[in-house]
């Protein structure tokens, strides 16, 4: 059997570090207005360039099939994300007068994957998603708000080499995690 709805592409998920002990300590329609509200801004600023899969908690599974990514373009969009989710913790934490404790580090992968529709649900699937899901839960990173680039998709995107050399932090095995103090 063959399937022809396969795809190469970009795997992008914004997921919230700090999510579990929020969930804990914060009542629950305040915390389902703020994670609400938060989701809302990732996708608004967005702006349709990637398609939405699943949201599944704190998690957006957004793609986009793109056979010649760019490094660049993606990193312009996380640092509006991670811009437009920062004013809107510091907005929902003024307007509530509470104190947000979530930040928020993102997962870019390539590869190869298929997609398949159950009622109104599209749904995605292959290696390359499973293992976007396990970068997650890497416990690499330093810092809570991050952006790790795969080494797929480093290998597949047009980048320029010196973008990748300055302040990041280099996993041979994995790619490259980058904080976002030093994301330009």
């Amino acid at each position: 059997m063959k399937n022809t709805n396969i795809q190469e592409g970009i795997i992008l998920i914004p997921d919230f570090s700090g999510f579990t002990e929020f969930v804990f300590n914060t009542k629950l329609y305040t915390g389902e207005y703020i994670v609400r509200q938060l989701l809302s801004t990732l996708i608004d600023v967005n702006g349709r360039y990637f398609e939405i899969s699943e949201i599944e908690g704190d998690a957006i599974l957004f793609y986009r099939y793109d056979e010649n990514p760019s490094y660049q373009n993606i990193s312009k969009i996380l640092m509006k994300m991670r811009n437009a989710f920062n004013k809107k913790i510091e907005e929902l934490s003024r307007s509530l007068s509470t104190t947000i404790a979530l930040s928020l580090k993102f997962i870019v992968h390539y590869g190869t994957f298929s997609q398949y529709n159950i009622g109104s649900f599209r749904k995605l699937y292959g290696k390359t998603i499973v293992e976007a899901h396990q970068l997650l839960k890497n416990g690499l990173a330093e810092q809570p708000s991050y952006a790790l680039f795969s080494n797929s998709f480093l290998e597949n995107s047009n980048n320029q080499e010196t973008d990748l050399n300055k302040d990041k932090l280099r996993l041979p095995e994995v790619g490259v995690i980058q904080y976002f103090e030093n994301i330009n």
